[in-house]
């Protein structure tokens, strides 16, 4: 099983304020459908995230592919992270 680290749109109105959850998925379920695990969450009107770091490692380095978007949000994690230590 192919597992994904990719968005799932949770806001309803497309010209209000969308807001993403992060979450594993099998690679063949469709945008909105079932996920193995939820990983954290993304809001692009104000680009706060929040992310279960552990968790997103382990799915990585179990295989799992993170979308392009996600990989850009792991990665300002970790400069965040790395700033205010």
């Amino acid at each position: 099983m192919a597992v994904h680290i990719r968005l799932r749109r949770i806001g309803k109105n497309p010209k209000g304020k969308p807001h993403f959850r992060i979450a594993a998925y099998d690679e063949r379920t469709g945008r909105d459908g079932r996920i193995l695990e939820e990983l954290g969450f993304y809001e692009p009107t104000t680009g706060q995230a929040k992310m279960k770091s552990e968790r997103i490692q382990y799915w990585i380095k179990n295989g799992a592919q993170a979308s392009q978007t996600v990989k850009n949000l792991i990665k300002k994690e970790k400069k965040n992270a790395t700033a205010s230590s």
